[in-house]
């Protein structure tokens, strides 16, 4: 049975109260591992060592730093097989997904960041007039903390550590303690590429107690957070009395907004992607889907023929195309919302049935499952549901599918297909979400800012907007 450590000033070290957690798989639901339930105590050696390496780190060249970040990158890309093994047994998610997308891309993070410091420039203003010039520093914060969530492990815990680490702060980092297991090994990965003592630091445990000593913390000057709305919303309770910098990337609600124009082929199988990947268990999945009325007979046909041909199977075979949901209390969650969609009249097209597969029937293994509604205001509508389930329905104008697609409490990000270029323009401009996917889906460039609106979250990560956030501006102004 494998028993995670917190990595403390480039150590491994079991939490100080001996408090532990199980860990499970949930491919067969069983317990698989421990690991800690951090506390204050914890949090606080993590900071005395973050505290004492940020007085070097924050000084050392951006050159010595963006080496050490782009070695972290190779050597996650030599042991790719192993993180994205770890990953599938730890989420749940397809071992060819993990291979293919979380780990490489968590190896691209590190990379592009330890790229970007390098030409991440400051601004000057010559005062004309007044014999003056201003210019303005960028500086580290500190010690900051970054809190990620279960659905992408290590994917987004990079997404975050890297720009604070290349910005020259020291960081306390809690994964998830659902999926704990590849942050764990990044430890090794990290002392291996001669990242400093203290400069990274990960303690596990769950929100209400390591989560919390983190953000309350009086001396962690930053959150960076992803995960629930509601949990956003207590963060931004604990932390703005006490002037801590945010950035908050929470829930989605996305529309997928389908028009007679689409390339039809294209737009089919993407959107089955944008619908299930990652088992649905990603905060930008295309959940609710509107199909202009022309076509929605024909789509509503090919769409359920293509998800009932997906394999929901053991996240090790190479063909399955669904693995298990990530716990039981959330399979639990996105089943009740199949009853909840029934209740309202919701037409079941597909799915909708737990899965049993042969030798891991204690598995968390859930049907794709596609519900045709009548009205945009239903819960499954309006409600994040995070799993593998879609809604759709038909629309007539564009007005009125815009009314809907703004009609949430949402505003991640929204797709759209279509191959006229004035309406692309309107639509897009007037799409109350944070990213616009015109006859695509999650393509992304790592220079681009991410991030929503409304109850989707508070600032903005990516490219330089997440160095500007990891560090401070200070203008200085010369007379001469």
């Amino acid at each position: 049975m494998a028993r995670i450590k917190n990595y403390i000033n480039g150590n491994f070290q079991n939490p100080i109260l001996d408090n532990w957690l199980d860990n499970y798989n949930p491919s067969n639901g069983e317990v698989y591992g421990q690991i800690p339930n951090s506390s204050k105590e914890d949090v606080e050696k993590a900071y005395t060592s973050a505290k004492s390496a940020f007085k070097l780190w924050s000084q050392t060249t951006l050159e010595e730093r963006s080496r050490i970040l782009i070695k972290i990158s190779e050597l996650l890309e030599v042991n790719l097989q192993r993180f994205a093994e770890a990953e599938s047994l730890d989420n749940g998610k397809p071992l060819n997904l993990a291979k293919v997308v979380d780990i490489p891309r968590a190896a691209s993070n590190f990379r592009f960041f330890g790229n970007a410091i390098t030409q991440f420039a400051s601004e000057s203003h010559e005062s004309v007039g007044h014999q003056a010039i201003n210019y303005t520093l960028r500086q580290s914060i500190g010690v900051v903390g970054c809190i990620s969530p279960w659905n992408l492990p290590l994917y987004l815990f990079t997404w975050k550590i890297a720009p604070a680490l290349a910005a020259g702060n020291c960081v306390i980092a809690k994964p998830s303690e659902v999926t704990p297991m590849t942050a764990y090994l990044l430890g090794e990965i990290c002392n291996e590429a001669g990242l400093p003592e203290g400069v990274l630091n990960i303690v596990h445990g769950l929100g209400t107690t390591t989560g919390q000593a983190i953000i309350e913390h009086p001396n962690i000057k930053a959150i960076s957070f992803t995960g629930g709305t509601a949990t956003g919303a207590h963060i931004a309770k604990v932390a703005a009395p006490m002037f801590k910098k945010l950035s908050l990337e929470l829930g989605g609600k996305n529309p997928n907004i389908i028009f007679a124009d689409c390339d039809y082929e294209d737009m089919l199988n993407t959107t089955v992607r944008s619908s299930f990947a990652n088992q649905g268990q990603i905060c930008l999945c295309g959940s609710r889907i509107f199909v202009e009325a022309s076509i929605f007979e024909k789509f509503k046909k090919d769409f359920v023929e293509k998800v009932r041909q997906l394999k929901v199977g053991h996240p090790s075979n190479d063909d399955t195309n669904i693995g298990a949901l990530v716990s039981k209390p959330h399979l639990e969650k996105v089943k009740a919302y199949i009853d909840i969609a029934k209740n309202e009249n919701g037409t079941v097209l597909c799915g909708g049935n737990e899965v049993s597969v042969k030798g891991y029937e204690n598995g968390y293994y859930l049907e794709p499952t596609v519900i045709e509604v009548t009205s945009d205001e239903c819960r499954v509508n309006q409600e994040e549901i995070f799993g593998p389930i879609v809604t759709i329905m038909p629309f007539n104008t564009e007005d009125e599918v815009l009314e809907m697609a703004n009609n949430v409490k949402y505003g991640l990000s929204a797709t759209l297909w279509t191959n006229d270029l004035k309406r692309t323009m309107k639509l897009s401009n007037q799409l109350q979400t944070g990213i616009v996917w015109v006859n695509t889906w999650m393509m992304r460039d790592l220079r681009t800012p991410f991030g929503g609106v409304k109850a989707s979250g508070v600032g903005r990560e990516g490219g330089f907007e997440a160095l500007r956030f990891f560090t401070e501006a200070k203008n200085v102004c010369i007379k001469y």
